[in-house]
Protein backbone atom coordinates (compact mmCIF):
# COMPACT_ATOMS: atom_id res chain seq x y z
CA UNK A 1 0.00 0.00 0.00
CA UNK A 2 1.23 3.01 -1.37
CA UNK A 3 1.76 5.66 1.64
CA UNK A 4 1.71 9.67 1.18
CA UNK A 5 2.22 10.58 5.37
CA UNK A 6 5.09 12.95 4.27
CA UNK A 7 2.94 15.33 2.18
CA UNK A 8 0.16 15.17 4.06
CA UNK A 9 -0.58 18.25 6.23
CA UNK A 10 1.66 20.51 3.74
CA UNK A 11 -1.20 21.18 1.09
CA UNK A 12 -3.65 24.36 0.34
CA UNK A 13 -6.82 24.20 1.60
CA UNK A 14 -9.82 23.84 -1.09
CA UNK A 15 -10.38 27.26 -0.26
CA UNK A 16 -6.35 27.74 -0.88
CA UNK A 17 -6.14 26.42 -3.79
CA UNK A 18 -9.15 28.34 -5.54
CA UNK A 19 -7.53 31.66 -3.92
CA UNK A 20 -3.84 30.12 -5.70
CA UNK A 21 -5.92 29.99 -9.42
CA UNK A 22 -5.09 32.10 -11.96
CA UNK A 23 -6.54 30.25 -14.77
CA UNK A 24 -10.18 28.82 -14.64
CA UNK A 25 -11.08 30.51 -11.44
CA UNK A 26 -14.40 31.80 -12.09
CA UNK A 27 -15.30 28.76 -14.14
CA UNK A 28 -14.15 26.16 -10.85
CA UNK A 29 -16.25 28.77 -8.84
CA UNK A 30 -19.51 28.44 -11.40
CA UNK A 31 -18.97 24.93 -10.91
CA UNK A 32 -18.35 24.80 -6.85
CA UNK A 33 -22.07 26.94 -6.74
CA UNK A 34 -23.80 24.33 -8.55
CA UNK A 35 -23.40 21.19 -6.72
CA UNK A 36 -26.38 20.03 -4.99
CA UNK A 37 -27.23 16.51 -2.95
CA UNK A 38 -30.41 15.21 -2.62
CA UNK A 39 -31.73 13.18 0.47
CA UNK A 40 -30.40 9.90 0.15
CA UNK A 41 -26.62 12.13 -0.11
CA UNK A 42 -27.37 13.66 3.13
CA UNK A 43 -28.43 10.53 4.96
CA UNK A 44 -25.20 9.37 3.37
CA UNK A 45 -23.21 12.12 5.05
CA UNK A 46 -24.79 11.65 8.31
CA UNK A 47 -24.12 8.48 8.79
CA UNK A 48 -20.78 7.93 7.39
CA UNK A 49 -18.07 6.99 9.36
CA UNK A 50 -15.25 9.03 8.44
CA UNK A 51 -12.58 8.41 11.09
CA UNK A 52 -9.05 8.88 9.70
CA UNK A 53 -10.39 9.23 6.34
CA UNK A 54 -8.57 12.12 4.51
CA UNK A 55 -8.62 12.97 1.01
CA UNK A 56 -5.36 14.51 -0.92
CA UNK A 57 -5.78 16.16 -4.35
CA UNK A 58 -3.07 16.41 -6.97
CA UNK A 59 -4.75 19.44 -9.13
CA UNK A 60 -3.43 22.35 -11.50
CA UNK A 61 -5.68 25.49 -12.43
CA UNK A 62 -5.08 24.84 -16.05
CA UNK A 63 -6.72 21.78 -16.63
CA UNK A 64 -10.31 20.93 -17.31
CA UNK A 65 -11.41 18.07 -15.82
CA UNK A 66 -9.97 19.54 -12.64
CA UNK A 67 -12.08 22.75 -13.17
CA UNK A 68 -15.05 20.55 -14.12
CA UNK A 69 -14.71 17.60 -11.30
CA UNK A 70 -12.57 19.04 -8.44
CA UNK A 71 -15.43 21.01 -7.23
CA UNK A 72 -17.88 18.48 -7.16
CA UNK A 73 -15.15 16.33 -4.96
CA UNK A 74 -14.38 19.57 -2.87
CA UNK A 75 -18.04 20.05 -1.83
CA UNK A 76 -18.86 16.03 -1.22
CA UNK A 77 -15.63 15.91 0.60
CA UNK A 78 -16.61 18.86 2.54
CA UNK A 79 -20.19 17.49 3.29
CA UNK A 80 -18.77 14.27 4.51
CA UNK A 81 -16.56 16.03 7.02
CA UNK A 82 -13.77 14.55 5.45
CA UNK A 83 -10.46 16.25 5.71
CA UNK A 84 -9.10 17.55 2.24
CA UNK A 85 -5.86 19.25 0.82
CA UNK A 86 -4.73 20.39 -2.79
CA UNK A 87 -1.02 19.79 -3.59
CA UNK A 88 -0.06 21.28 -7.51
CA UNK A 89 0.88 19.15 -10.19
CA UNK A 90 4.02 21.42 -11.07
CA UNK A 91 5.49 21.97 -6.88
CA UNK A 92 4.73 18.11 -6.15
CA UNK A 93 6.22 16.12 -8.95
CA UNK A 94 7.81 13.49 -6.54
CA UNK A 95 4.14 13.27 -5.00
CA UNK A 96 2.57 12.50 -8.20
CA UNK A 97 4.52 9.68 -9.80
CA UNK A 98 3.15 6.43 -8.22
CA UNK A 99 -0.33 7.42 -9.69
CA UNK A 100 0.58 8.04 -13.27
CA UNK A 101 -2.24 6.81 -15.42
CA UNK A 102 -1.56 4.89 -18.74
CA UNK A 103 2.28 6.45 -17.76
CA UNK A 104 1.21 10.25 -17.71
CA UNK A 105 0.28 13.04 -15.51
CA UNK A 106 -3.87 12.77 -15.95
CA UNK A 107 -4.84 15.44 -13.49
CA UNK A 108 -7.09 15.35 -10.45
CA UNK A 109 -5.93 12.78 -8.80
CA UNK A 110 -7.62 12.27 -5.50
CA UNK A 111 -6.75 10.25 -2.98
CA UNK A 112 -8.20 9.27 -0.09
CA UNK A 113 -6.16 7.58 2.58
CA UNK A 114 -6.85 5.84 6.54
CA UNK A 115 -5.25 7.51 9.52
CA UNK A 116 -1.45 6.05 8.58
CA UNK A 117 -2.02 8.21 5.09
CA UNK A 118 -1.88 4.73 3.34
CA UNK A 119 -3.08 5.68 0.27
CA UNK A 120 -7.24 3.33 0.11
CA UNK A 121 -8.57 4.57 -2.72
CA UNK A 122 -7.21 6.59 -6.17
CA UNK A 123 -9.95 8.56 -8.21
CA UNK A 124 -9.42 10.26 -11.30
CA UNK A 125 -8.72 12.02 -13.66
CA UNK A 126 -12.82 12.13 -14.59
CA UNK A 127 -15.94 9.59 -13.23
CA UNK A 128 -15.40 6.19 -14.87
CA UNK A 129 -18.40 6.66 -17.59
CA UNK A 130 -16.57 9.64 -18.89
CA UNK A 131 -12.88 8.21 -18.74
CA UNK A 132 -14.31 4.65 -20.51
CA UNK A 133 -13.74 5.87 -24.04
CA UNK A 134 -10.01 6.59 -22.94
CA UNK A 135 -9.46 3.76 -21.13
CA UNK A 136 -10.86 1.55 -23.77
CA UNK A 137 -8.19 3.77 -27.16
CA UNK A 138 -5.53 3.65 -24.70
CA UNK A 139 -5.53 -0.71 -24.56
CA UNK A 140 -5.54 -0.47 -28.39
CA UNK A 141 -2.00 0.28 -27.20
CA UNK A 142 -1.30 2.35 -30.56
CA UNK A 143 1.81 4.25 -31.60
CA UNK A 144 1.41 8.00 -30.72
CA UNK A 145 2.83 8.83 -33.91
CA UNK A 146 0.66 7.00 -36.35
CA UNK A 147 -1.88 8.62 -37.87
CA UNK A 148 -4.56 6.20 -37.11
CA UNK A 149 -3.24 7.14 -33.16
CA UNK A 150 -4.10 11.02 -34.08
CA UNK A 151 -7.45 10.01 -35.62
CA UNK A 152 -8.98 7.50 -33.28
CA UNK A 153 -7.70 10.04 -30.24
CA UNK A 154 -10.08 13.07 -31.63
CA UNK A 155 -13.13 10.72 -31.60
CA UNK A 156 -11.89 9.37 -28.04
CA UNK A 157 -12.01 13.61 -26.89
CA UNK A 158 -15.67 14.40 -28.77
CA UNK A 159 -17.06 11.19 -26.95
CA UNK A 160 -15.64 11.98 -23.30
CA UNK A 161 -17.08 15.31 -23.66
CA UNK A 162 -20.37 13.98 -25.20
CA UNK A 163 -20.23 11.79 -21.60
CA UNK A 164 -19.82 14.80 -19.89
CA UNK A 165 -23.01 16.64 -21.68
CA UNK A 166 -23.87 20.12 -21.07
CA UNK A 167 -24.88 20.77 -17.39
CA UNK A 168 -24.11 19.01 -14.71
CA UNK A 169 -25.81 15.81 -14.66
CA UNK A 170 -21.99 14.01 -14.71
CA UNK A 171 -22.05 15.47 -11.06
CA UNK A 172 -24.06 12.37 -10.14
CA UNK A 173 -21.29 10.09 -11.81
CA UNK A 174 -19.03 11.45 -9.07
CA UNK A 175 -20.87 11.72 -6.23
CA UNK A 176 -22.40 7.89 -6.52
CA UNK A 177 -18.60 6.83 -7.13
CA UNK A 178 -17.59 8.19 -4.14
CA UNK A 179 -20.51 6.90 -1.87
CA UNK A 180 -19.82 3.68 -3.10
CA UNK A 181 -15.93 3.46 -1.93
CA UNK A 182 -16.58 5.52 1.22
CA UNK A 183 -19.20 3.24 2.10
CA UNK A 184 -17.51 -0.11 1.62
CA UNK A 185 -14.68 1.05 4.01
Amino acid sequence: MTSIQAWLGKGLTPQGFIDWMSKNQETFKDNYGKVTFNEADEAFFNTFNRDGVRCAIIASDWCGDVVRNVPVVFQFMEQAGIPTEVFILEENDELIQPFLLYGGKSIPVVLLTNEKGEVIYRWGPRPAYVQQPMADFKALNLDRESDEYKEKVKDVYAEMMKRYGEGTGYYRYIIDEFKDVLGNL
